[in-house]
């Protein structure tokens, strides 16, 4: 696990910097607020379910970072959305899967979009899967890289603490709409 940390943790501030290149930035700005103390991994495990047309393993959401990349094991689960539609994510043993997330959306003022997804369950067999989250401290300033800005300057922590009232108050999360300008 530490092996694996250590390489996703390392492919994910190389893909933000290409990414931010993409934009037409040279920014250090991932790799001097994205340190190892402040990403985590996950590993997460979904038992079989006996009602798995009525049971998510994850609702639907996007990630609340700036990227995740995940590897899922052969039994598949993972869905998201594309053109409006919900579409299975075919396991492939050799490949990992790459997600934009809220903060990658703000801050490349919505050129990259994250990416809304879930896990559904499956009635005889239990799902893994690993998830590396690239993640800034809590006092990282998240604004765009571009004007005019769609969203509002915020910290990190801000995000967080808003998207755990509205899931609080609300039941689910409103994410990036609560910032936008």
């Amino acid at each position: 696990m530490e092996q694996f940390a250590t390489t996703v943790s390392s492919l994910a501030l190389n893909l933000a910097e290409i990414l931010a290149e993409k934009l037409g930035h040279k920014s250090t700005f991932f790799q001097a607020n994205c340190l190892p103390s402040t990403c985590y991994l996950r590993l997460n495990r979904y038992p079989p379910c006996p009602i798995p047309s009525e049971v998510f393993g994850l609702m639907p959401h996007t990630d609340s970072d700036f990227l995740t990349i995940l590897h899922q094991d052969q039994v598949g689960g993972l869905q998201l959305v594309k053109d409006g539609r919900w579409i299975a994510v075919k396991p492939n043993p050799a490949a990992l899967i790459i997600n934009i997330g809220d903060l990658f959306q703000a801050w490349s003022n919505n050129v990259y979009k994250s990416v809304q997804h879930r896990v559904v369950t499956n009635l005889a067999v239990e799902r893994f899967s690993t998830a590396y989250f690239l993640c800034p401290s809590y006092e990282t300033m998240i604004q765009s890289c571009r004007e005019p800005s769609v969203y509002r300057k915020f910290s990190f922590g801000e995000y967080r603490r808003q998207v755990q009232e509205d899931v609080k108050m609300l039941g689910s999360k409103i994410g990036l709409p609560r910032f936008v300008v």
